[in-house]
């Protein structure tokens, strides 16, 4: 122990037991405090002091280990081949760069010099399984925005009335002429709007109310594509509310960091969830990544004054939200849960062969986000269950629903995504039994063949934010850039149960069969029909019951 020196002594009797690495962290030649200091890839950490200083102990004599260094604000930075035991070593953290680049030009995912060159397992999963991936070219986004069917056909441009009190206001789509759905086009046809402030939004960041969508190019294609999201910095919220400001969705409420590539420190930036990351001179920790606000610039979103888009604001009412609860989880945890899974095994390196060591598989977060898009996810959002009685002349059935698995409501988001629950009793030859009492589908459930999906008339429930325009009463309306008021609201919250009862005439004699379901359901079918979407429905919950004669069930 004389050897290493008066200084050497002092520091190692701060070390807990066993080998360790000491020395100073620094900036512009100053210490810096508050600082994460860890043994890369491993679960040995120290915080430096008020001088810099930390200590790494419990490290095994004379095996090389790479020092890493992080805090908010600054690159990580490392040191390698440190041999235990050692003293002074230093690392130098730079600050990093506060403001933006207009001139930057994306990364895209794919090709030469891309994310997929880099960090392959990653973006294939993305690719295979993230819906952002797909937000630029989604045909019912595209086809909504435009106004058209998914085969190009146009609806006629909205026509309009005038008012001395009001001015111009929209009128009903003419019932003679073809139509093909709602646009944004149709009703604004001289503007933008700001659809792609969250669907296209790395062409969005300088233009966030003029960028078209259709004129998407290069890693924009990719719609919320990995290097736009590794460049957001900070979402700006409400501090009274926690939620975004209204009518500021997408980039309006995000603040950008796109690097200078002539500036020799600051050349790239990219925010990730290492605080131990391999390339320091591009990479830091960003802990925003791990936060639900990373998600409310785009799951909240108010347009004239109705909320519209609001799972990030369900999720910060529910208890998920609530750190104290013991079932408390994040928009990550649920959308983006690790291990990451590609070809049935899961990732221990980000980058290999491209400098990235090995990890944790539980510290690779999963880049998913199916959303929608996921069965699975679907089929597990929820609990069904349901209980049929018979009396002398009634088959009685009652229906509970809890959402006891989702940290929002269900459904959320677009208002166009709904519940159909379907309540059918039939005798022993398959015949159906007349509904004496209890809740029908409405006709917006699709009127006609209930064999092809319009269940309007059947008995059951349906469970939906149903938006109506203010000025046509179009309801429900799709349409909701223009002018809405909320109609109706019953999706189930979370840890809410909604129970439903039906009555049904019971046969003379036999056997009754009643099979309840819930379907999910993106779009109302007419709509669907009249943009050919061609989207199926996805069965979330069934459950068949049969009464014997004379019997409970």
């Amino acid at each position: 122990m004389a050897l290493l020196g008066l200084l050497g002594a002092a520091l190692f009797s701060q070390a807990e037991s066993g080998v360790a690495v000491l020395g100073t962290v620094l900036c512009g030649g100053r210490p810096v405090s508050g600082v994460t200091v860890r043994i890369q890839g491993r679960p040995i950490d120290a915080t430096t002091d008020e001088q810099g200083r930390y200590t790494l102990s419990g490290l095994s004599e004379g095996v090389p280990v790479t020092v890493s260094a992080w805090k908010d604000g600054y690159y990580c930075a490392k040191a390698d081949d440190i041999i235990p035991p050692a003293i002074g070593v230093t690392l130098t953290l730079r600050t990093v760069q506060t403001n933006d680049n207009p001139n930057y030009e994306w990364i895209a995912p794919v090709g030469l010099n891309s994310c997929y060159s880099c960090k392959p397992g990653i973006t294939q999963i993305w690719l295979d399984n993230d819906a952002h991936a797909g937000s630029a070219l989604n045909p019912r986004f595209l086809s909504m925005y435009n106004g058209t069917d998914v085969r190009g056909n146009k609806s006629p441009k909205t026509r309009h009335a005038y008012s001395r009190d009001y001015g111009a206001f929209p009128l009903r789509p003419d019932p003679d002429e073809p139509y093909y759905g709602p646009g944004y086009v149709l009703d604004f046809p001289d503007t933008a709007g700001n659809c792609s402030a969250c669907h296209v939004p790395g062409a969005a960041v300088d233009a966030p109310y003029d960028t078209d969508p259709n004129a998407a190019t290069g890693a924009d294609l990719f719609g919320v594509h990995c290097d736009f999201c590794h460049k957001v910095a900070d979402v700006h919220v409400d501090p009274a509310t926690g939620v975004p400001y209204p009518n500021r969705p997408g980039v309006l409420s995000m603040d950008i960091r796109r690097p200078f590539a002539a500036d020799p420190d600051r050349y790239q930036l990219f925010f990730g969830t290492f605080d131990d990351d391999n390339v320091p001179e591009e990479d830091t920790n960003l802990p925003l990544l791990r936060e639900s606000r990373f998600c409310g610039a785009c799951h909240y979103g108010v347009f004239w004054d109705t909320v519209v888009y609001n799972s990030f604001g369900e999720w910060l009412e529910s208890p998920y939200s609530n750190p104290t609860y013991d079932g408390a989880a994040t928009c990550q945890q649920c959308h983006m849960p690790a291990p990451s899974m590609l070809g049935g095994k899961a990732l221990t390196n980000v980058a290999p062969s491209k400098g990235g060591i090995d990890r944790d598989p539980m510290s690779i977060h999963a880049h998913t986000s199916p959303g929608a898009m996921s069965i699975e996810l679907l089929q597990n959002a929820l609990t069904m269950s349901a209980v049929a009685q018979r009396s002398s002349d009634a088959v009685h059935v009652d229906v509970s629903i809890t959402n006891d698995r989702t940290g929002h409501d269900v459904p959320t988001d677009s208002p166009l995504r709904h519940l159909i629950l379907l309540v059918r009793a039939r005798d022993e030859s398959g015949n159906p039994l007349a509904q004496v009492s209890g809740p029908t589908v409405p006709e917006w459930g699709g009127v006609g063949d209930p064999e092809r999906g319009y269940y309007a008339g059947l008995p059951g429930k349906v469970y939906a934010k149903i938006l109506e325009e203010l000025w046509t009463e179009v309801s429900p309306t799709a349409a909701y850039w223009n002018m809405t008021r909320i109609l109706s609201d019953n999706r189930i919250s979370a840890f809410e149960t909604d129970a439903s009862s039906y009555v049904f005439d019971a046969p003379m004699q036999g056997a009754v069969e009643v099979e309840v379901r819930l379907i999910f359901r993106r779009a109302f079918k007419s709509l669907m029909d009249e943009k050919g979407w061609g989207t199926p429905d996805i069965l979330m919950e069934t459950c068949v019951l049969v009464i014997e004669s004379g019997h409970g069930g």
